[in-house]
């Protein structure tokens, strides 16, 4: 009875040993997307949203196993393609541009709000930082718009000598139109030139040569921007925002009152169905968390070495997986780490 018995046992052994085993889901098994077809992300003309886009994409493809797509164009045409169903993805929701849009799709059920990218967007009128601090600094007590008239000499235009320069934005930017309304509500109209570069490179261009030959000068800006993340600027203050006093200001041609920009929490928003579809790629997109700080650095680092959106995003997940990681399981990050080298 011995040898039987134990003749039984060996080959139930080798037959366990020869059995196939199952894989593991680690950084090396091939990920089993719960989508379809591609998501679909909207592609809006600005270099940070650019950004969030290839992050987005680099661990959506790499990580989850799923493929993406873009959809191009201005924001509302997206934001109703999103509505529509046609598009599942925003990365930068700024409400605060169509916020009545925004709130009737959310009550309708259209869309959702996932979470906020970056709640620190800004937006105002900057002086370089050597201008305002330091000893030398020519004008310490430069804080405040109101402050302005008594500095005019310090922004002299070289067209209107007896006149400061304002850089404002482009015709047909909104807020073109906004700061010239400031510029009579602030009674800077007589003392300051309101001139307006052909587009958003000459603008920032304008604000680089200044202050790399260290001429003053006074400029709007936003970030988040590599504008911001490669020059030291100060924004000088203005009143609180105030909504009544906004909406007012913008009612007029040249209203009496003004009040600083919004701050404008930037948001991540869906189509409602994706959250159903995809409840991974949903919980995924809901961590993403960046600043505009962050992001102005990121900015100024792609433009100072000439990289792509794609190349900086990849760039991004190797150095800085401190902040990325949290954002997926640990299984979804090895694969994202193991794609990009």
């Amino acid at each position: 009875m011995g040898r039987p018995v134990w003749r039984f046992a060996l080959a139930v052994a080798l037959l366990v040993l020869f059995l196939p085993v199952p894989r593991q889901a680690d950084a090396q098994s091939d990920p089993v997307c719960e989508m379809d077809r591609p998501l679909v992300i909207a592609d809006l003309p600005w270099a940070s949203n650019a950004f969030h886009v290839a992050v987005v994409r680099r661990i959506v493809e790499a990580g989850f196993g799923c493929g993406t797509d873009v959809r191009e164009g201005p924001t509302l045409p997206l934001f109703n393609a999103m509505k529509a169903g046609r598009l599942d993805v925003t990365m930068e929701v700024w409400k605060t541009n169509f916020p009545d849009q925004w709130a009737d799709a959310v009550t309708a059920g259209k869309v959702v709000e996932l979470g906020i990218n970056f709640d620190d967007a800004t937006q105002g009128w900057y002086v370089p930082a050597w201008l305002v601090r330091g000893a030398d600094a020519p004008a310490p007590d430069l804080k405040t718009v109101s402050d302005l008239p008594r500095h005019k000499d310090l922004f002299s235009d070289p067209e209107q000598r007896h006149k400061g320069r304002f850089y404002n934005c482009s015709l047909g930017w909104s807020c073109e139109a906004v700061n010239t309304r400031k510029l009579h509500a602030y009674g800077l109209h007589d003392d300051f030139t309101n001139f307006r570069p052909a587009n958003g490179e000459a603008l920032a261009r304008a604000i680089g040569e200044n202050y790399r030959r260290k001429r003053p000068f006074l400029a709007y800006y936003w970030a988040p921007t590599w504008v911001l993340g490669t020059y030291d600027l100060v924004r000088l203050e203005e009143p609180e925002h105030d909504p009544e006093i906004w909406q007012a200001m913008m009612s007029r041609r040249r209203p009496e009152q003004a009040t600083a920009y919004p701050q404008s929490p930037v948001s991540v928003g869906v189509q409602a169905g994706l959250m159903a579809e995809a409840p991974s790629l949903v919980a995924f997109l809901r961590r993403y968390r960046t600043s505009s700080a962050l992001i102005s650095d990121v900015l100024a680092h792609q433009r100072l070495y000439g990289r792509t959106a794609t190349e900086t995003a990849d760039w991004f997940l190797r150095e800085r997986t401190d902040i990325w990681t949290v954002w997926v399981p640990e299984a979804v990050a090895a694969r994202v780490l193991a794609a990009i080298g």
